[in-house]
């Protein structure tokens, strides 16, 4: 079975080679610092705790997972883990950590660190969002439920092997093990922090968090001991916060900033896009991301499937995607075109305003209704929210625009009953590994409609729970395509008969970068990292 197994992952090649080390050839130049600009401040470097596309490259950097992707890419490779192995029911996965991998507080990492890190990430007192997608681990359910303080299914066989036992085969779990939150953190400096540790990360990654001014910047540094040979390439980076990205732009043909964290706002695109000027400074790539507005299903008169399937056909989609010059296609669906398990043949809710309004009287709101929407205050996406509150003026609902910094909007929709409704721009879902089960578990299964998770429809319909785990049981790849099939239909049933999201477009991703910067495009859109830090490097 093992061998087999190691044969059907993009895991086993890298795996088959023992030594940690960095690709040799076309390496980058080494050394220089780099500045990035944000509006708002960062939430947290908790890496139980992050989960937005700000902080979730950070975090990634600052700590290490027992595996990781390769740099642009979505194939899995070692990193705390020389090797594992796999059961032949695939039920227990056996890793073996590298020796000598030492935490930035100069303690070496056990196996017993892994337990721990992975323990506090599904403990709900930590109120962190990732702890559903260890669902599968021998006594997840029980640390869920507040029945258990540890989890029997994590099994620490000596100070540098670990063993997790699961429930059933899950053809994720590798995924699940390179995501922030299995990230490895040391329990006295969790303790020491004194519940502010996303303040003051202890980790073993590419780099250390020299200084966090609230509201000011954030210095990164190099880590000197880091275990990974020849990474990062850059000495460090800082990260400057309370930036309009305008501004940033302007800075950034100065030379003075070099990566426009919040990207290109849609008024300067098209201008940065066809000027001379700015050639080579424009990273512009497809990514597996849907951007939606959220239905609390908790929330009345949302609590109602008639209302939420009114909403639905209330909202002009084309519209909405002129706002942003076309950078996007109209989505009718949670799952994005190029994601397993996409419907081609589901055409979604059409824009149909008598219908909305037909609907709406069926729900006994002929007049509609007053409600709330939240958004981020970083352009565009308040524009945008003002044309969906536009749209639902039209049947009748009236929606207050609640525009705040990113951190806000994620703490309202994480807030039981706060958020009637958010829009998600510039914080729409983005694959952490691509595979369907990732656009249900985080954000529309039962586990994660908790306090802090990102399921902000609180949304939580049983009958679909159990058809998800057995998807998630069927193994990779010899039932792709059967997985696939179920995964669609899953996500079909779920939108037309419980409409919990309105799916509004699925966004390109555009990255502003300055011309002494170095590297491929992959690294500033990473598909599993956002931003690759210690993957950028600086031109000689």
């Amino acid at each position: 079975m093992l061998k087999q197994f190691l044969k059907c992952t993009a895991l086993a090649a890298v795996l088959a080679a023992a030594p940690l080390m960095a690709h040799a050839a076309d390496t980058p130049a080494m050394g220089g610092n780099i500045t990035v600009t944000f509006k708002d401040d960062i939430a947290t470097l908790d890496p139980a705790i992050g989960y937005d596309w700000q902080n979730w490259s950070m975090i990634n950097g600052l700590f290490s997972r027992l595996v990781d992707y390769k740099a642009g890419t979505t194939e899995l490779g070692p990193s705390l883990a020389d090797s594992y192995d796999v059961s032949a029911d695939g039920k227990s996965y056996t890793f073996k950590i590298h020796p000598g991998v030492k935490f930035t507080n100069g303690r070496e990492i056990t196996a017993a660190d892994v337990k721990y890190s992975i323990e506090r990430a599904v403990n709900p007192k930590t109120q962190g969002p990732g702890a559903g997608f260890f669902h599968s681990i021998v006594g997840a359910d029980k640390m869920t439920a507040g029945t258990s303080q540890t989890m029997d299914g994590i099994v620490v066989v000596d100070d540098h092997t670990v063993r997790f036992d699961l429930v059933q085969p899950d053809a994720t779990f590798l995924n699940v093990l390179a995501l922030n939150f299995a990230s490895v953190v040391p329990k006295e400096a969790v303790d020491a922090a004194n519940g502010d540790f996303g303040k003051k990360p202890v980790g073993s990654g590419a780099f250390i968090l020299k200084d966090w001014t609230v509201g000011q910047h954030l210095v990164f540094a190099r880590n000197p001991d880091y275990f990974v040979k020849g990474r990062p390439y850059i000495d460090g980076f800082t990260v400057e916060v309370g930036q309009e990205p305008l501004v940033a732009l302007l800075r950034l043909q100065k030379g003075e900033v070099d990566i426009a964290g919040d990207g290109i706002p849609p008024a300067k695109y098209l201008e940065m896009k066809n000027s001379p000027d700015f050639a080579g400074m424009i990273v512009d790539r497809d990514q597996l991301e849907t951007s939606y507005v959220t239905l609390n299903t908790q929330v009345k008169p949302l609590d109602n499937p008639k209302v939420r399937q009114a909403l639905n056909m209330a909202i002009n989609k084309e519209r909405i995607v002129r706002i942003i010059n076309g950078r996007a296609t109209p989505a009718n669906q949670v799952l994005p075109p190029l994601m397993p398990g996409y419907d081609k043949d589901y055409k979604g809710y059409p824009y149909d305003v008598a219908k909305a309004k037909a609907l709406l009287a069926e729900a006994g709101l002929p007049d509609g209704f007053s409600t709330e929407i939240y958004t981020s205050n970083t352009d565009p996406q308040p524009r945008i929210t003002a044309a969906i509150q536009q749209d639902l003026a039209a049947i009748g609902v009236k929606a207050e625009i609640k525009a705040l910094a990113n951190p806000n909007v994620i703490a309202a929709g994480g807030t039981q009953g706060q958020a009637a409704m958010a829009w998600s721009g510039g914080l729409g879902w983005i694959a952490d590994f691509p595979d369907p089960s990732d656009f249900y578990g985080p954000i529309l299964a039962c586990g994660s409609a908790v306090q802090g998770g990102w399921n902000w429809s609180w949304y939580c319909n049983k009958d679909i729970e159990p058809r998800a785990a057995a998807a998630d049981a069927m193994p990779v790849p010899s039932k792709a395509a059967e997985r696939a099939d179920v995964w669609k239909q899953i996500f079909t049933d779920i939108q037309t008969k419980d409409a919990p999201w309105i799916p509004v477009f699925n966004e390109r991703r555009v990255v502003a970068k300055s011309k002494r910067m170095g590297g491929p495009d992959e690294v500033y859109i990473d598909p599993t990292r956002v931003i690759d830090y210690d993957g950028i490097s600086v031109k000689p």
